[in-house]
């Protein structure tokens, strides 16, 4: 290997020497040249002064003084200490198994160890060489080798590892079994220049000592596997990392299912079971091993297995759970300590505990949760075991409950029964039962019982029940006040009627008739509250009715509040009485109003509402379908939570005494009611709050023609209100028919009273002219109004009819169905308005 023929270390070595001293030479030469002139020179003025043969050999002795001197310099020659020092880093290369190479910046190489010699060697290369060129013909080293030359052209180092196949023609190959080895290339920084070593190792005998760790590894794998128990491990997010073979072959899972990596907890338990499980309080820095009696279902046949599973879990010390381990047992290999008839009955009566509708947990003397079913661990996020169950209850209800614990525990009486309300992301009201299986137990079994429901139930219930008695007595109410309002405004009108402005008690009369009609709107306030007033609805669509509210709207908000009216495009049409809709945006705007006392906005904006988006809006109160909705948003200073569910009821204001009838929203609320619409209220304090209204969309039966919106039909001005028909009046009040008896007369017609269906008939079997128009109250006793005109009809009598009520028309229709033929006139009424219902029943 030393030959000077053959790629040799000490001309490696030269050839480093040489390089790395090849920028000092050059600047001792020069200076040597510099001094030979100089000695020149010299020599010329000495030669000059002495004889030549003391001259000439001093010249010789001082230039061969002068060569030796430089040529140390320069590095060419050495003596015992660098030849000691490179013979010691040769013997250290040559002591490393692995083969080492080391190549400038041009990819030549200029050093080599042993190993790399007998590899070049045993590769046939007649000359030294990198291991990029040594590899060059062999294709399982052309990628690797490219790789690495990249890597220390990017400044890294990087390896490689690669199998030679038995019998490969590399040099590091062998004939019968395959050779592991490891190329790795880094790059080293000299003084002046830059280099790189290539190393190979062969690491076939690490690869053989992990190929049979492996195996080892895979026959405990099959061990596990194949044990006469179930075994699974879930991550912290719930998906199953590892389950064996036997559970699998339990669950109905093939391995390659049981394997994926989308089996969650679920799968395996069923989500009673899962909930179970992670229903564990975490303890940190410690470890938790706790034991379930679940059932398990074979995804196959649906069938059952009882099994006892045992769920361990490491926590670290700020608690997060590592991968648990988790045993599955059958509980027929398990055993049961009973015995015969018990062996069968403890997976029964397993199931009734796990799969009960209500909370069933056992809890210690300290009040932790020792066991606990799923429906109990859904009722917080707190009830989980090991925590305390008074931890999943609010402070304040926390002292009684534990109260009924402690008596459960002392066995004072057989059930300790406390309703308290459960901590999570809503609130729950649950019924806790405390009882002792055993005088010598030391726990208690709970049984909780949600009635969060129930509870919301029985306030809506007492809330409609309060409402409807409140709605019954305004609708008894009104009647009666409407019977008193008639004959004040009435006898108000006439009183009116024969005075002038200039009487000294015209004045007094206005007030009286002015305090009457405020009377009458709060009496038609109560009829919409009760939703027994009387609607008159037609197809409408509200930008048109809304737009010409806004004058309305604007006087009514005042200066300091600014109104903006939007509708959508395309608005949908309603069947609404348009007047009484007026009135909710007027009773809303006024409410808003009065919430922004130092000036805001108000936004009545309209909408359509299709099916989808209306499922999202009040799924338990408003069925989906297509709605037109109309919003009234204030800026105002918000309705606070503790109030916002009393808002509808009526007669409850914020304002002070005097202010406010409190039947405004309750008046809101009855009108959208009864015309099948929805209104709810969002507020926040502080920010402002919006009434959404949803009326049903109209679509006309013939959707070919054009469709006209209906507008109520104006009454033909009139200026002659008198007449010389005989009027037969029926009416049981006796100021009421005064009113009307005076009325009728004084405008000409000839009036017949009865104060009764009864007297009425007499009263027109015994006129022989007969009657052009009849007026009759609807509540009478003994023989009402309907029951007057059906009579009538089945005689043949054709007399036009007038019905006045305090109650709203529809509230006697359904005894008139086939009779058509009537009107209606809703008390109180006014001298005029009477009058004009007479003339235009008259002249229809």
């Amino acid at each position: 290997m030393t030959d000077r023929h053959a790629p040799g270390r000490g001309e490696l070595t030269a050839q480093a020497g040489f390089g790395s001293w090849r920028g000092r030479a050059a600047f001792v030469l020069l200076l040597a040249a510099l001094v030979a002139l100089t000695v020149v020179f010299g020599l010329r003025s000495v030669a000059a002064a002495y004889p030549m043969w003391i001259v000439a050999p001093g010249a010789l002795f001082a230039a061969i003084g002068l060569i030796a001197l430089f040529g140390l310099m320069a590095g060419f020659f050495q003596f015992g200490a660098g030849t000691n020092e490179r013979s010691f880093f040769d013997g250290l290369t040559d002591a490393l198994p692995d083969a080492i190479v080391v190549t400038d910046a041009r990819s030549r190489a200029v050093y080599a160890n042993a190993a790399y010699l007998k590899l070049a060697a045993a590769a046939g290369t007649g000359r030294l060489v990198g291991m990029d060129v040594l590899f060059a013909g062999f294709p399982e080293f052309s990628a690797p080798v490219y790789q690495l030359s990249q890597a220390i052209l990017d400044g890294r180092g990087e390896m490689r590892e690669l199998r030679l196949a038995p019998g490969s023609p590399a040099p590091c190959a062998l004939p019968d079994r395959p050779v592991w080895i490891r190329l790795s290339a880094r790059p080293i920084k000299g003084e002046n220049a830059a280099y790189r070593l290539w190393r190979l190792e062969n690491i076939s005998d690490d690869r053989a000592r992990q190929e049979q760790a492996f195996s080892r590894l895979q026959f405990i794998i099959t061990y596990l596997d194949n044990a006469p128990a179930g075994f699974f491990s879930t991550l912290r997010d719930g998906h199953v990392d590892y389950i064996n073979a036997t559970l699998a072959q339990w669950l109905g899972m093939d391995m390659a299912q049981a394997q994926g990596s989308n089996l969650t907890l679920p799968d395996i338990l069923g989500e009673s079971g899962a909930r179970q499980i992670s229903g564990v309080e975490a303890r940190p820095g410690s470890a938790v091993t706790e034991s379930f009696s679940l059932d398990l279902r074979n995804a196959v046949d649906g069938s059952l297995l009882p099994v006892q599973v045992i769920h361990h879990v490491d926590y670290d010390a700020e608690g997060i759970p590592a991968p648990s381990r988790t045993l599955v047992i059958p509980r027929s290999l398990a055993g049961s300590a009973g015995g015969g008839r018990a062996e069968i009955s403890a997976p029964r009566l397993s199931r009734f505990i796990n799969n009960a509708p209500i909370g069933i947990a056992e809890i210690d003397k300290d009040g932790a949760i020792q066991m606990a079913n799923a429906a109990f661990i859904d009722l917080s996020q707190k009830a989980r075991r090991g925590a305390a169950l008074s931890s999943a209850i609010i402070e304040a209800e926390r002292p009684a409950l534990q109260q009924a614990l402690a008596a459960a525990l002392s066995g004072e009486g057989s059930l300790h029964r406390v309703e308290a309300t459960v901590e999570g992301e809503k609130q729950r009201t649950v019924l806790f039962s405390f009882t002792r299986l055993a005088s010598e137990d030391d726990t208690a079994v709970v049984f909780a019982l949600d009635k969060t429901e129930s509870k919301a139930l029985e306030v809506q219930l007492a809330q409609s029940q309060k409402m409807l008695a409140v709605g019954q007595l305004a609708s008894g109410i009104a009647h009666d006040f409407n019977n008193v309002l008639t004959p004040i405004i009435g006898f108000a009108d006439l009183l009116l009627a024969r005075m002038r402005p200039t009487d000294p008690a015209f004045a007094d009369v206005m007030n009286i008739k002015q305090n009457a009609n405020r009377a009458a709107n709060l009496v038609r306030q109560l009829l919409a509250f009760s939703r027994k007033q009387t609607l008159q609805p037609k197809v409408h669509v509200l930008t048109e009715a809304l737009s010409d509210l806004g004058n309305l709207l604007g006087r009514v908000l005042g200066e300091k509040v600014e109104l903006r009216i939007a509708h959508d495009r395309e608005l949908g049409l309603v069947l609404v009485d348009i007047h009484q809709f007026e009135q909710v945006i007027i009773n809303l705007a006024v409410n808003a109003r009065d919430a922004m006392p130092n000036g805001g906005a108000l936004m009545v904006r309209t909408y359509n509402v299709y099916e989808e988006a209306s499922r999202s809006i009040a799924p338990h109160l408003m069925p989906p379908g297509e709605y037109v909705g109309c919003d009234v948003e204030d800026t105002g200073s918000g309705i606070p939570p503790a109030i916002r569910d009393k808002i509808w009821e009526p007669f409850f204001s914020t304002k002070d005494v005097g202010k406010g009838t409190g039947l405004g929203l309750s008046t809101v609320y009855g009108i959208v009611k009864q015309t099948g619409g929805f209104i709810f209220c969002d507020s926040e304090v502080g920010k402002g709050t919006t009434f959404r209204i949803f009326l049903p969309r109209y679509y006309p039966q013939k959707s070919t023609e054009p469709v006209v919106e209906e507008k109520a039909a104006e009454p033909p001005k009139r200026s002659d209100y008198t007449g010389k028909e005989r009027i037969l009046l029926v009416e049981d009040e006796d100021a009421v028919r005064a009113f009307a008896l005076r009325a009728l007369t004084s405008r000409g017609y000839t009036v017949v009273e009865a104060d009764s269906g009864e007297s009425a008939l007499e009263r027109i079997a015994e006129e022989e002219k007969g009657f052009d128009l009849i007026i009759s109250d609807v509540v009478m006793p003994e023989m009402d109004g309907p029951k007057l005109l059906r009579e009538l009809r089945k005689r043949g009598n054709t007399t036009k009819f007038i019905f006045v009520s305090g109650y709203p028309g529809e509230e006697f229709e359904k005894d008139l169905e086939g009779h058509s033929d009537y009107s209606f006139m809703p008390k109180p009424f006014s001298l005029k308005q009477l009058v004009e219902k007479v003339k235009e029943a008259m002249e229809s």
